[in-house]
């Protein structure tokens, strides 16, 4: 499953991912990723979550992404949730290939359930990217 969490910058959305993370984690039988950019995360999330800063692997694009995160399921196979924070930061605001990227990594979502925070009004979310909301 692929969902969103969207909101201006400011709303509250990596509050709510937050409270996402410490929910799968208590809930989860398995592995619980974070990933973010730079160690804002650090202090706020429970050191069972493995975090992870994307700065770190020279992630730039939709393509980068997809391949980091189907790298990641594919080497956990307890891996149960991870949670992106600030998903147009890393791949840039191209809405098209933002939606093709979520149809993507639906494919092989079923394993683990993938959120991320989305720094846009959803007035300004297309069609085909709402159905994630």
């Amino acid at each position: 499953m692929v969902k969103l969490i969207p909101g201006k910058r400011g709303s509250g959305k990596t509050k709510l991912l937050i409270d996402a993370i410490h929910a799968a984690e208590k809930a989860s039988k398995g592995n619980v990723i974070a990933i973010q950019i730079g160690s804002s995360l650090n202090h706020d999330i429970n050191h069972k979550v493995r975090l992870i800063n994307i700065e770190d692997y020279d992630i730039k694009g939709y393509d980068d992404l997809h391949g980091f995160i189907a790298g990641l399921l594919a080497s956990d196979y307890d891996c149960t949730d991870i949670f992106i924070d600030g998903l147009l930061k890393i791949v840039g605001r191209d809405f098209t290939l933002v939606a093709k990227m979520l149809d993507r990594l639906v494919q092989f979502s079923d394993s683990a359930c993938i959120t991320f925070t989305f720094s846009a009004d959803i007035s300004e979310i297309p069609e085909e990217i709402k159905k994630y909301l």
